[in-house]
């Protein structure tokens, strides 16, 4: 008997804050991945982190036991301020002639800003730069995003709802299963167009990049990490790139248009209707019906054309200065017909 009602009990406390579990299992899920992540970041890349410092250890021994007129405080000085100078993208190498605030590389930075990119290759020096930066990006950012925004709308209509709509009427499949399989193609199509080709062509540009690294910085910048480990356009030959400023200007491009369309594809994805109610698991009761109402909404073909048989079919009524006419015209009152279509059985009065 207190089994039973304990079982009641519980049963009726889990129906009662499904929302809530759910909600908790969500956050205690995510703790945990990034207790994951950081594990395995840690195990692949200590290694390499002690190896790298024996090797710079080794290095600087050699150096210092090979010339002797340095002292080991100039030494550490000179490193010191080398390392300063390279974290404000300023290189000591001796055949470094690029500029990282002409008008072309600027605009580069403003791009990564304003996008929250932020590769940090390349950062303000002066303190007025810095105060600058700050009120830039305070009403930039979110100019930004709402210029994103309207953009990925627009674009949406265009190259998900409509062909969906399209499609649902031509085929007569469920939209929901429909909308999957245009997501997935759409994903497929545009990790194509924005990560392997753009991956293979900065090969060919980039001499001391191989296929990973370079999809590695396409990835990390499209979806804005920029870690800025990886920055096209950063050589210090000549020979390698004959047209910086060319170059940059098109990688800015390519960043911008990229981001539009990422954007484009995880609107897509959060428009499914499969996504819809696995997040509805996690809301609130007054959110989830306020978000099912949406759904509702959305699932209609709001932005698509009329079905062509429907606008065939629909007849015309003629204009109000058209029936004036035939009244003019009749000494009496005349039937009110269609343009097209069987006669209607009623008469004006």
């Amino acid at each position: 008997m207190v089994r039973s009602c304990t079982d009641g009990w519980l049963a009726r406390f889990v129906e009662r804050h499904q929302s809530g579990l759910n909600f908790a299992l969500l956050v205690v899920g995510y703790i945990l991945y990034l207790i994951i992540g950081a594990g395995i970041f840690s195990a692949i890349e200590l290694p390499y982190e002690d190896e790298l410092r024996r090797e710079l250890r080794a290095a600087r021994e050699d150096f210092l036991s090979n010339n002797t007129c340095v002292s080991e405080e100039r030494l550490e000085e000179l490193l010191a301020r080398a390392l300063e100078a390279s974290n404000y993208g300023v290189s000591v190498l001796g055949n470094d002639t690029q500029r990282n605030w002409d008008f072309v590389s600027s605009l580069f930075f403003t791009s990564t800003v304003l996008t929250t990119t932020g590769y940090g290759h390349t950062v303000p020096l002066s303190d007025e730069g810095k105060a600058f930066c700050i009120f830039y990006s305070l009403f930039g950012i979110p100019v930004t995003l709402f210029f994103l925004s309207a953009v990925v709308q627009r674009i949406m209509v265009v190259v998900s709802r409509r062909p969906v709509s399209y499609f649902h009427r031509r085929w007569a499949m469920s939209k929901s299963k429909l909308a999957a399989i245009h997501a997935t193609c759409l994903a497929v199509l545009l990790a194509l167009l924005l990560l392997i080709i753009p991956a293979w062509i900065f090969i060919n540009l980039e001499a001391d990049w191989n296929f990973l690294e370079s999809l590695y910085f396409c990835f990390i910048s499209l979806t804005t990490i920029g870690l800025g480990d990886y920055v096209p356009g950063e050589t210090h030959s000549k020979e390698a790139n004959p047209h910086p400023q060319l170059y940059r200007l098109i990688i800015t491009a390519y960043l911008l248009l990229g981001l539009v369309f990422v954007l484009v594809v995880l609107e897509t994805c959060c428009e499914l209707p499969q996504m819809r109610h696995f997040r509805q698991r996690f809301y609130q009761e007054n959110v989830r019906e306020l978000d099912s109402e949406t759904a509702n909404i959305i699932d209609q073909d709001q932005l698509s054309d009329p079905p062509d048989h429907v606008t065939d079919n629909q007849p015309a009524i003629p204009s109000v200065s058209e029936q004036a006419a035939s009244l003019r015209r009749g000494s009496k009152s005349v039937p009110y017909t269609l343009a097209s279509g069987p006669t209607v059985n009623r008469k004006l009065s």
